[in-house]
């Protein structure tokens, strides 16, 4: 095995034994970026020399901090001190912040090294980056994290960091066959991220495997990873084909119902879910408060440089300010009391298995495809991971979406990983 396609855990215990140098791990990776970037356009800003010059400064000291030595890509509409932003807009082309995220600080105090930053759709919005699908380059990666999601799916990184305001890291994790982890809203720290949407922005993780996310996850969180052998190892599933059902594909479908046939058939405990009837309004609401909020957000943007914003951005705004006071108002009242009601889907469950997206990877780049699976669990701010276990009729990945109560992040990513490898066996 090359060292890029060591998982992160992996490669964090070879360094930490001194089996391997953080210097040749990540020369691994700069040369895995060299051979593919060409073709998958996953990087916005990458300078090797920088970064081999940091992997020499940890090889001289001793391993310390559970990423010692990892490199980590961070979707460029996070803040870098020593690496420019631009938010996936000409509008910053150039721009250098004075400052880390928080999210970047707390990479770099755990030993992480920051390999570069990952193309965005514009403004962490729908109009698409330059970054193609690394399975079938005439098919999306998803976006707005495109460029995260590519770059661990091509093992050009074991990490990277994305942001989901509707599905924007489900979406692209299932298109590009990885984990993906949208934790529980709040639970990453987002000063630092350029805001589209304060009631939904959501800092996430790309990795390849459920112990990866759950590692950079503890990291960004402050918790500790729970022990493996926690209470309830085997974990209570229901499935929910949501309100949504009717925007799915046959090859989404078919993950879903292939999914619950293996759950049950190795002996776990599952049960159909059917969602409050009020469920059924919230994609529609999280739709209209991501427009109205982002109108506000990039208020700057669209006033002083409008002409340089997509027009599909330009119309976003412009339906988003369309949308009453009253309505918006509505739809967070509605979206609190929803919530209220999620103690009760859950109370029979420990964790829900839902559809991630409609189907494969839609061929073509002038779309990054549809969040309709991914609206509600935002607004409901729970944590949610795509589960990378089935192919479409194109070949191309289906991921299935693992979903659980608000809070339960680290019992939604332990019953993950024990669920995927019932669904990959």
């Amino acid at each position: 095995m090359n060292l890029n396609e060591l998982s992160a855990t992996e490669a964090a215990k070879k360094i930490a034994s001194g089996k391997i140098g953080v210097e040749a791990l990540v020369a691994a990776h700069i040369e895995r970026i060299r051979q593919r970037e060409d073709t998958v356009g996953a990087w916005e800003y990458f300078d090797p020399d920088l970064i081999t010059e940091r992997a020499k400064e940890l090889d001289r000291g001793p391993a310390r901090g559970p990423l010692y030595g990892i490199p980590v890509g961070i979707k460029d509409v996070v803040d870098t001190v020593d690496m420019p932003t631009r938010y996936g807009s000409p509008i910053y082309q150039g721009h250098r912040p004075a400052w880390d995220a928080s999210c970047v600080s707390l990479i770099r105090a755990s030993g992480g090294i920051i390999l570069g930053k990952t193309v965005t759709a514009e403004l962490a919005t729908f109009f698409p980056g330059k970054t193609v699908n690394p399975h079938n380059a005439a098919h999306t990666p998803g976006g707005s994290s495109s460029g995260s999601a590519a770059a661990v799916a091509d093992c050009m990184a074991p990490l990277a960091i994305g942001t989901q305001t509707a599905g924007s890291v489900i979406r692209p994790a299932s298109y590009c066959g990885i984990v993906g982890y949208k934790p529980s809203f709040g639970w990453i720290n987002r000063v630092g991220a350029k805001m589209v949407s304060d009631t939904l922005d959501t800092l996430g993780i790309f990795a390849r495997t459920v112990k990866d996310a759950a590692l950079l996850g503890s990291v960004l969180t402050g918790r500790p990873l729970p022990a493996e052998d926690g209470p309830r190892a085997v974990p209570r599933v229901g499935f929910c084909k949501t309100y949504e059902w009717p925007h799915a594909s046959w090859d989404s479908m078919s993950a879903f119902e292939t999914a619950w046939q293996k759950v049950k058939d190795a002996g776990v405990e599952t049960r159909e879910i059917i969602l409050p009837g009020p469920f059924s309004k919230l994609a529609c609401m999280q739709a209209d408060i991501m427009a109205c909020e982002a109108a506000k957000s990039l208020a700057f943007e669209y006033a002083a440089h409008r002409e340089l914003l997509s027009l599909e951005l330009q119309e976003l705004i412009g339906r988003g300010k369309a949308i009453s006071v009253e309505a918006y108002d509505s739809a967070l009242k509605h979206a609190a009391k929803c919530r209220d009601l999620l103690d009760q889907v859950f109370e029979d469950v420990d964790i829900i298995l839902a559809p991630s997206v409609p189907g494969e990877a839609p061929e073509g780049l002038d779309s990054t495809g549809d969040p309709i699976f991914n609206r509600i669990w935002t607004l409901l701010r729970v944590p949610c991971v795509n589960l990378p276990a089935f192919s479409g009729t194109g070949g191309l990945p289906v991921g299935i979406q693992a979903v659980a109560n608000y809070g339960q992040d680290f019992r939604l990513l332990a019953a993950a990983d024990r669920t995927l490898k019932i669904l990959a066996g």
